[in-house]
């Protein structure tokens, strides 16, 4: 069946996600609310947040799309980029990207998340 999932419609239950082994600096909590899984799980999809501190986010076989809706984040590439993302922007990144990310206080985001076949294979 085909669907059109409005955010704003869902009242999904959030789930806290366990960040002891991806935090870098600080305790970051962070909540999904998951608001559509789609083609067997391979495409994922709601809102997330975070509050202060520094964690990784690695894309491993994975393609991640983000829209800020409130607050900040830097986040470091990788490769010694630094990109400071606010409220209004939209970014996509990619597979293989190793990012960290620094909140200094909160940030919340719509992500669409697509797993990807492991490259090489």
């Amino acid at each position: 069946m085909t669907t059109l999932t409005k955010f704003t419609d869902c009242a999904t239950d959030p789930v806290e996600k366990d960040t002891t082994d991806v935090a870098v600096a600080g305790t970051p909590k962070h909540i999904a609310w998951p608001h559509f899984i789609g083609d067997g799980g391979q495409v994922r999809s709601g809102v997330w947040e975070s509050t202060a501190g520094s964690f990784r986010g690695p894309m491993k076989d994975q393609i991640e799309f983000c829209h800020i809706l409130e607050g900040e984040a830097e986040i470091e590439t990788g490769v010694g980029e630094r990109i400071t993302v606010r409220v209004g922007d939209g970014f996509v990144m990619d597979n293989g990207l190793e990012p960290v990310w620094h909140v200094a206080d909160y940030v919340k985001k719509h992500f669409v998340i697509i797993a990807i076949d492991p490259v090489g294979i």
